[in-house]
């Protein structure tokens, strides 16, 4: 069966809007239906089901090429079909990245032990074993983790832009909007996600602040900067058509003018300006990562830094700063200069 994932307009308050069907037949995947029911009672995010839906079709794609069939039982489950399902997916060519075979591998990991406590393949690729968890300011309790099987991943070094590249891109915006969108990722360390989500009433020009809807859909409360603020100002007052939606930055052309800006618009916009100022590496989450590197370098705390960034957790934001060896030199001649040092002896 060529089963797809759908996304249903109306759903229950116990269904998941996503699913995994057969479109002719209009037959679901029942286990994962039944795991992404689970987990949509668990208030996760349409985005986040949709993602998981897809790496399980991908999962019970494979499985159906070798068993000719999508349907899954307890004692069709081997100790080793995590591990085939891995190699399976490195053999391929290309082979995707290290981290999405992962994510695939996690996601049919956790919905089999939901849907199949007995299976044997949930004890053949991990074990529970007993550790102290270090955090940065102290030590943790000694808990239990169940180790995984997982793809080593190469280590990620996101080079900031530099101070000429970002004057380069800043200069090739002709209105306010744009401006004010490059601007709240490039000053307050914002996610594309993030920039699209807000709306007219979370920007609060009296007390200088902005309020932001994160991961989770976590709130916060950012300053604004004031170039931000008079960006944000012009934008509201002379382009931002009216009437419009309740979005903060919508669409000022065209059929769509006065809708949310969309995911696409965004990736054409950055794309455009890519091109016409050869700043091939600016992107939205190049800009979040110079931002926290212009932090770190202005002396700001990493708990600062995690509350700006939206980080749930400050190791997160402890991976994603960098620090270069110019940094390394110019901290230490910084904290040289203020010691007070003995003069050298001369014999």
């Amino acid at each position: 069966m060529k089963f797809r994932v759908i996304s249903m307009k109306i759903s229950s308050g116990a269904h998941s809007p996503i699913q995994v069907v057969e479109p002719s037949t209009g037959k679901g995947v029942a286990w994962i239906n039944r795991y992404l029911d689970r987990e949509y009672v668990r208030r996760l995010s349409n985005k986040t089901l949709y993602t998981y839906a897809h790496s399980l079709l991908h999962f019970v794609r494979w499985w159906e090429s070798l068993h000719h069939t999508g349907e899954i039982s307890a004692a069709d489950l081997t100790e080793s079909t995590l591990f085939d399902y891995v190699r399976f997916q490195s053999s391929r060519q290309p082979p995707p990245s290290a981290s999405t075979i992962n994510d695939r591998t996690a996601t049919a990991d956790r919905a089999i032990r939901n849907q199949f406590p007995d299976a044997p393949c949930q004890v053949a690729h991990g074990f529970h074993q007993p550790f102290l968890h270090r955090r940065p300011l102290g030590l943790g309790r000694p808990r239990f983790e169940l180790s995984r099987l997982r793809v080593r991943e190469p280590r990620r070094n996101i080079v900031p832009l530099s101070v000429d590249e970002v004057a380069r891109f800043w200069s090739s915006f002709r209105n306010a909007r744009d401006l004010a969108i490059v601007g709240l990722m490039l000053m307050h360390g914002l996610r594309s996600i993030e920039v699209m989500a807000l709306n007219r009433d979370d920007v609060r020009f009296s007390e200088g602040q902005i309020r932001v809807r994160g991961k989770g859909t976590k709130m916060r409360l950012l300053p604004l900067a004031p170039e931000t603020t008079q960006l944000l100002d012009h934008y509201l007052r002379v382009e931002r058509p009216d009437p419009c939606s309740a979005a903060l930055f919508v669409v000022l052309k065209g059929p769509a003018r006065g809708q949310r800006v969309t995911p696409a618009g965004l990736r054409s916009l950055f794309r455009h300006h890519r091109r016409t100022t050869g700043v091939q590496l600016a992107n939205p989450h190049r800009f979040r990562h110079t931002f926290a590197t212009d932090m770190v370098r202005a002396g700001i705390s990493l708990p600062a830094l995690m509350q700006l960034m939206g980080h749930a957790d400050i190791e997160t934001t402890m991976h994603y700063v960098k620090v270069s060896p110019q940094d390394v030199y110019l901290q230490y001649a910084r904290a040289a200069a203020q010691c007070i040092h003995p003069p050298p002896r001369i014999s």
